[in-house]
């Protein structure tokens, strides 16, 4: 199984690398022309790195990756809600800026947890890739939050006057679902859900903290992880799965 881990890592590696680089080279070559027009020149290759990363629910439920199922979920499903529903089905917010900010902030962070991936699963823990891997997030998670939240706050005029999505049941049913309000609900989720994560990998390192205060003699950072997990990557991964 550590074969198809590989191989599935390389290919999410790869793709995202190209976006990546793409919107760097084209920010470098053509300024901030080149932001209106992202999703038109990467939106295909990120709608399928995006329907790719759906293989990684199953990985979990089948027991070949050990990384918490609800968190993954939810990351997944928040970024297909976005890019499928928000952006994809409308053009006139695929040209703003926050498109750019958003796929620049998956990106960068993919980047970095594929190529850690790909080197764990051949038992390689480079100790500033690792470090970079679990650290770029703090930063970064909570503004991709912010630019998804936005993005979708930027969307809504457009649902309201399009009607997309929006739905109105004939007599004698009397039902209908305005699309606008369930965007507007699924924002007080996104952001009480990411509160409460952020709180509780708050208190988790609040506890370490803590903890690391009764030690009276500093063990080096070997002995450190040792105390904690039976390597550095699994005690690594237990901080980054409050997160992801």
């Amino acid at each position: 199984m550590n074969i198809y881990l590989f191989v599935y890592d390389l290919m999410q590696f790869c793709g995202h690398s190209w976006i990546f680089t793409n919107m760097i080279i084209r920010f470098m070559t053509f300024g901030k022309d080149s932001l209106a027009d992202t999703f038109y020149s990467i939106g295909l290759v990120m709608r399928l790195c995006q329907l790719l990363s759906v293989l990684e629910i199953l990985h979990i439920l089948i027991g070949i990756d050990k990384s918490r199922f609800l968190p993954r979920f939810l990351q997944i499903t928040e970024r297909i809600i976005v890019l499928f529903v928000v952006i994809n089905s409308q053009e006139e917010v695929q040209g703003k800026y926050v498109v750019c900010v958003l796929f620049f902030l998956w990106n960068l962070l993919d980047v970095v947890r594929y190529t850690y991936n790909m080197l764990a699963r051949m038992g390689i823990y480079y100790l500033p890739l690792t470090w970079l891997n679990f650290s770029l997030c703090i930063p970064l998670y909570p503004l991709s939050v912010l630019a998804k939240g936005f993005a979708i706050c930027v969307s809504l005029p457009y649902f309201e006057s399009f009607g997309t999505y929006s739905i109105k049941l004939p007599f004698p049913f009397t039902f209908s679902i305005y699309f606008p309000y369930v965007l507007k609900m699924y924002l007080l989720v996104l952001f009480t859900g990411k509160y409460l994560i952020f709180q509780k990998t708050g208190s988790q390192h609040n506890w370490d903290a803590y903890g690391k205060k009764k030690i009276k003699s500093v063990p080096g950072l070997s002995q450190i992880l040792t105390l904690s997990a039976t390597s550095p990557a699994d005690h690594c991964r237990e901080v980054h799965h409050y997160l992801f």
